[in-house]
């Protein structure tokens, strides 16, 4: 078949947003091949999410491995040159934030292919996060953005981009939630029974947490804490775990309570969540998985960009502050916690919006 759209997935949080789209796009005829840059290259990070999600196997695989941002992002782009120019596709779908994102994005848009962001337009107005960056140059070089709040059109609007490039979509990665929900793996399988007094589902893998040891110390600490008082189930990154060890603080993770887990599939993730008292992260991803499902969530960073999940979501921002976590935390145990709503448009039909414009996108090209 001739490629109308090459589709672009790098690391975990792309699995979850690619999925709908693949799908959407066979449903209603728009002709797309995958390229997986091999940015997460670990099977239990990738293999996995492939399988458990149904996701077509990729078309090519440029297996680039791990290394600094620099050489991360410039081995993409050497390796997804070839691939543009075999392909000749009308458009590069690129979804995200990540290294992949930008490294296939610039390519395309230097060889003059369209290209197509989905999850445009979130700002955590934080340059020191990589992917904040990756997230403002993107859009910049994109020609069609579909975002996932309204809100986000001011972000763009902002910086010069104009409306008519912007399409309101909704959130993927909420398709994918809800279309596997009935299939999350009961917390009690993954983690051999439940907790009597329930538990706390923690991810931590951001420089900004774990790189500065006097920061990453006071949150294994104030882990510690919440575990007098609920299990903490903490799926781990294995560079966390690494630096957890260079730092000489892996005793702060064996205490009684803490629940170390290899990184989890995304059925036993979903199920982990779903039943969870609440989830402490610095992840992006589980602010809005936590909003969809009604689960409080402590994001343990200074920002976020995605702010509808405090404003309509279950989330509450308190940064790395062991006083502001606990003092969360009580509220939650003592009170519930927030009562979010479910946003606008995450309502399992986004993939769908998305290639029905694309549909007719294509057709104008």
């Amino acid at each position: 078949m001739n490629t109308e759209i090459v589709c672009v997935v790098g690391a975990r949080p792309n699995f979850m947003k690619i999925a709908p789209i693949m799908a959407a796009f066979a449903k209603h005829g728009v002709k797309a091949k995958l390229v997986h840059t091999g940015q997460h290259y670990d099977p239990a990070m990738s293999d996995s999410f492939f399988e458990q999600l149904g996701i077509p196997r990729p078309d090519v695989n440029l297996e680039v491995g791990s290394a600094s941002h620099a050489v991360q992002t410039a081995d993409i782009m050497r390796a997804f040159e070839p691939v543009l120019d075999a392909e000749c596709p009308r458009a590069v779908l690129v979804v995200g934030d990540v290294n992949s994102t930008i490294a296939c994005a610039l390519v395309a848009a230097k060889k003059g292919v369209k290209v197509i962001h989905v999850e445009a337009g979130l700002r955590s107005y934080d340059r020191a996060m990589p992917e904040e960056i990756n997230r403002v140059l993107t859009d910049q070089i994109s020609d069609l953005l579909f975002t996932t709040e309204r809100a986000a059109l001011t972000n763009l609007e902002r910086e010069g981009v104009a409306a008519e490039r912007v399409q309101f979509a909704g959130n993927v990665m909420i398709d994918t939630l809800r279309a596997h929900l009935a299939r999350a793996v009961p917390a009690a399988v993954t983690l051999g029974g439940l907790p009597a007094r329930g538990y706390a589902v923690v991810t931590l893998h951001r420089p900004s947490n774990v790189d500065h040891e006097a920061t990453f110390r006071a949150l294994l600490e104030t882990l510690n804490h919440v575990a007098e008082t609920l299990d903490v189930v903490f799926p781990i990154h294995p560079r966390t775990q690494a630096t957890a060890e260079r730092f000489g603080m892996a005793e702060l993770l064996a205490r009684p309570g803490m629940i170390l887990l290899p990184p989890q599939g995304y059925l036993e993730m979903l199920g982990l969540t779903r039943e969870a008292s609440v989830v402490l992260t610095d992840s992006g991803g589980l602010q809005e998985e936590t909003t969809a499902l009604g689960v409080p969530c402590i994001t343990l960073r200074e920002n976020t960009e995605r702010p509808i999940t405090i404003s309509e979501g279950t989330n509450t921002l308190t940064g790395p502050h062991p006083d502001k976590i606990l003092q969360c935390l009580a509220d939650i145990l003592d009170n519930g916690g927030k009562r979010g709503r479910i946003p606008e448009y995450w309502d399992g039909q986004a993939a769908d919006r998305i290639a029905i414009t694309l549909r007719t996108w294509l057709d104008t090209l």
